[in-house]
């Protein structure tokens, strides 16, 4: 026989589910949509980050966009060879390697992330900017909770 939870844990299941099918639908067209520029999800990711925020350190780059430092390497290492991006020596700490976009890179995500940009936005058509909005302080509300403990 199942076991039969409370209104409240349910809705809290509920909203597990919603969220995930959400984020699983969004992300398998955003992942469609980098791949017809010839870029994995992660060199999207990545060039977005540099193109955004100009030089960065590579230890950074992880965690602005939460995937491993193993496939941080990988994925800068097949950019630098697409000349989309250098790696350069910081002149205050040796230990510390910057990536920084190409002129190239540059040219790339000027054509290519007005295009994504609407892509993403086509997205979000579902729901009105107002409640975008809402489900923005919404979600960040739940992750905090969640990090809070």
């Amino acid at each position: 026989m199942p076991i039969q939870l409370d209104d409240a844990h349910e809705t809290s299941l509920k909203l597990f589910v919603v969220l995930s099918k959400a984020y699983k639908a969004i992300t398998e067209q955003a992942v469609k949509d980098a791949k017809q520029y010839g870029l994995s999800p992660s060199e999207f990711m990545i060039l977005e980050v540099l193109y955004a925020k100009g030089k960065i350190p590579l230890q950074q780059i992880g965690e602005k966009i939460l995937i491993t430092s193993s496939s941080i390497t990988y994925n800068i290492d097949k950019l630098e060879k697409k000349d989309l991006l250098r790696r350069v020596p910081s002149n205050e700490d040796r230990r510390v390697i910057y990536a920084e976009i190409t002129d190239a890179g540059n040219e790339l995500f000027n054509r290519i992330f007005p295009e994504h940009a609407a892509k993403i936005h086509s997205l979000m058509k579902a729901v009105t900017q107002e409640e975008q909005q809402v489900a923005i302080e919404l979600i960040k509300k739940l992750g905090k909770g969640v990090l809070e403990g």
